[in-house]
């Protein structure tokens, strides 16, 4: 089944006869200005999940709530691994990650230049405030990554009175969760504590993890200052599963769809963040807003994906400051801020035993990079007579890579090798200079309606990754930061108080796309282009019931021939591997009355994945799939509280992500029917 314009028209209007019943969505962003401000009239498309919706999705991977994002396809590997589409591709590649900006109350949740395609797991996004996403290039308060979007995890605030829940939770495949929130205000302070402990012994044959997050905030409401300090921790240990790779949906056969091609492969993480946010009134109109933070990251895997298997090692440490006035004008609302961030970061590889003269046993890279980054920026949002409402940015960014080879310089195997994988490139640094500019205005054609227009451009500087890990004899990287522009058209409206709707419209395109080339080169210069719509509706009646849809439709082509490792026909034209033109889910849920005043909810999802091509030369692709899911909640009393979802109910074979290398098709494969049962206790009278 092939999803079309028409097939979503169609599901819209299936689902607006089952009208439903909510509170107002919540209209209020952090995420554009750093600041909780009005978004229903900011020219921007964004979206957000608040807390009592991935309360009820409780999430066992971030792919299960981001389904809910339009423009968003957060592509599932194996245990808690993903890769990220966000109004593009799923993108891969050593800096592919660096198209995206994710981050944990608004600070990255990885330095500039040292991004991970898992970045997503050293979030706390299990127990999150909220999930605030903007697509496209983000405003001027962001810089390299903010390309083809933002996804910021908000930590939950303290709450005004005692809030004290623990929850047990028990699944298929020996899979086993425990939650912990508490919550609290006394006077001018307040707390908030989430934890949570997941074991996991997976689907797949010796493919289990175990992972622990916590998140502790502590606020102050001065009479001077007000102070947020937040610190988050994340731990994963996951054995970790390969690709399958029995042929062409060789995710259907029973007798090899559960095999682990890898059952020594392992990925072992931790990473750890402060800031304190404080800010202060100057006089009655500007607000002076400083935050200091800290990251520390760390990470070691086995590098299963390649035949001769070697283990990485990679880490970085950060100091990070940003200071912003923020001055209430008579004319609108002006941001200026200046960021400065340092990170020691290192990687290393190494092979125990030799796999050829190509590809030898020994240390393959040792190096370390001393990171700088310093940018400023400008951003004012205003109102212009009743109807009018204008938003523009401006942003200039600096980054300095100081690069130290900690081994010897040049290849990594003997002077006999014919082909050595591997180039160490000698000491050196590298800088880039970019700037990003954006300009939105919003029109009001009624009371509940307005239409926006944005034009923006977003960069990223080369990943560290990108300029010192060469290949095939490659001596130096000289890339330069890719680049790209978008402009969009949204609506975005309120129907009788029945009905929300969001509409946005995109084209963008990229220059300076940094790609391995045939002779396994870092190279600038591939083009890509992109044009889509996006759609989310929110339909209420009777008080009880409602629907909901979030669809996109876009296409991801090459806007020029380049020479893509693997590929030897000219792409120009061709859709990008791993781009559905279609996706998206639609909901329909009641809430049913429980003790208390305490609304209960059933809710049945419909989850759509279109087709999608699997290499740049489009020969292969996947053929997509549709899955229902099925998650209900309530109380049993004022203390005791229950859920059951029930994934996957019609028991689907499918891939939660098709690639094409080496000649065959692989696969990570879906998991069949599951159900989950989770049993929670309100402390407290």
């Amino acid at each position: 089944m092939r999803c079309t314009p028409r097939l979503l028209y169609a599901a819209l209007l299936l689902a607006t006869p089952l009208l439903a019943a909510d509170d107002q969505i919540e209209q209020v962003l952090v995420t554009a200005s750093q600041q909780p401000e009005d978004a229903a009239k900011l020219p921007l498309a964004w979206s957000s999940i608040n807390d009592r919706d991935l309360a009820l999705i409780a999430h066992t991977h971030i792919n299960e709530a981001m389904q809910q994002v339009p423009g968003a396809w957060i592509a599932r590997g194996n245990g808690q691994e993903s890769l990220i589409a966000l109004r593009s591709p799923v993108l891969t590649g050593a800096g592919s990650c660096g198209a995206f900006l994710v981050a944990a109350d608004s600070i990255s949740l990885r330095a500039p230049g040292f991004c991970n395609v898992n970045q997503l797991f050293d979030a706390n996004t299990e127990q999150a405030g909220r999930i605030e996403v903007i697509k496209g290039p983000a405003t001027a308060l962001y810089g390299s990554n903010a390309m083809h979007g933002v996804i910021n995890v908000l930590s939950a605030a303290p709450t005004a009175g005692e809030d004290q829940n623990l929850a047990v939770e028990a699944g298929p495949w020996d899979y086993y969760r425990a939650k912990y929130r508490y919550g609290n205000t006394w006077g001018a302070h307040g707390v908030s504590a989430r934890i949570n402990g997941t074991t996991d012994g997976g689907y797949l044959d010796d493919a289990g993890y175990d992972q622990q997050k916590a998140t502790l905030r502590y606020d102050y409401d001065g009479s001077l200052w007000q102070v947020s300090n937040v610190l988050d921790m994340a731990n994963l240990n996951q054995e970790t599963a390969g690709y399958l790779q029995e042929g062409y949906k060789g995710y259907e056969d029973d007798s090899v769809k559960r095999n682990n091609p890898n059952p020594e492969a392992y990925r072992d993480v931790w990473s750890l963040r402060f800031h304190s946010r404080a800010s202060r009134s100057l006089g009655d109109d500007h607000t002076l807003v400083i935050t200091p933070y800290l990251r520390d990251n760390d990470m070691k895997f086995l590098m299963h994906f390649v035949p001769w298997q070697p283990v990485e090692k990679n880490d970085h440490n950060s100091l990070g400051l940003r200071t912003s006035l923020v001055s209430e004008l008579d004319y609108g609302t002006w941001a200026n801020g200046i960021e400065l961030e340092y990170t020691e970061g290192r990687l290393r590889e190494y092979q125990d035993k030799d796999f050829s003269p190509n590809q030898p046993a020994g240390i393959h890279y040792d190096y370390q990079v001393d990171a700088s980054v310093a940018a400023a920026y400008s951003q004012l949002r205003s109102q212009v007579g009743d109807n009018w409402e204008l938003i523009g940015g401006v942003r200039l960014e600096y980054s300095y890579y100081d690069y130290d080879n900690r081994t010897g310089d040049g290849p990594a195997c003997e002077p006999t090798a014919s082909a050595c994988r591997f180039y160490r490139p000698a000491d050196r640094d590298d800088d880039f200079s970019d700037w990003s500019v954006n300009a939105g205005a919003s029109y009001s054609i009624g009371a509940d309606d307005i239409v926006y227009l944005r034009a923006a451009n977003g960069f990223r500087a080369p990943q560290t990754a990108e300029l010192y890990r060469l290949q095939a004899g490659q001596q130096v990287a000289n890339l330069d930061s890719e680049e790209i522009s978008n402009i969009e058209l949204g609506w975005r409206g309120n129907w009788q108080g029945q009905l929300e709707y969001d509409l946005a419209t995109f084209y963008m395109h990229k220059d300076n796309v940094i790609f391995q080339d045939a002779d396994r080169f870092n190279v600038s210069g591939a083009k890509t282009r992109h044009y889509g719509v996006e759609l989310s509706l929110d339909y209420r009646f009777a008080e009880d019931w409602y629907a909901r849809l979030d669809g996109t439709w876009a296409s991801h082509t090459y806007d020029n021939n380049v020479e893509l490792l693997g590929s030897s026909v000219d792409i120009k034209g061709n859709t990008i591997d791993g781009a559905p033109e279609s996706f998206g889910s639609a909901r329909i849920g009641w809430n049913f009355p429980g003790p208390d005043n305490e609304a209960g909810t059933v809710e049945l999802e419909w989850v759509y994945m279109d087709s999608y091509y699997l290499e740049s030369a489009n020969e292969h692709q996947y053929d997509g799939h549709s899955l229902l899911n099925l998650r209900v909640t309530g109380q049993i009393d004022r203390h005791w509280g229950a859920s059951l979802r029930i994934t996957n109910i019609l028991d689907e074979d499918y891939a939660e992500r098709a690639d094409f290398g080496f000649g065959e098709y692989r696969y990570f494969v879906g998991q069949p029917t599951a159900a989950y049962l989770e049993i929670n206790y309100q402390f407290g009278s």
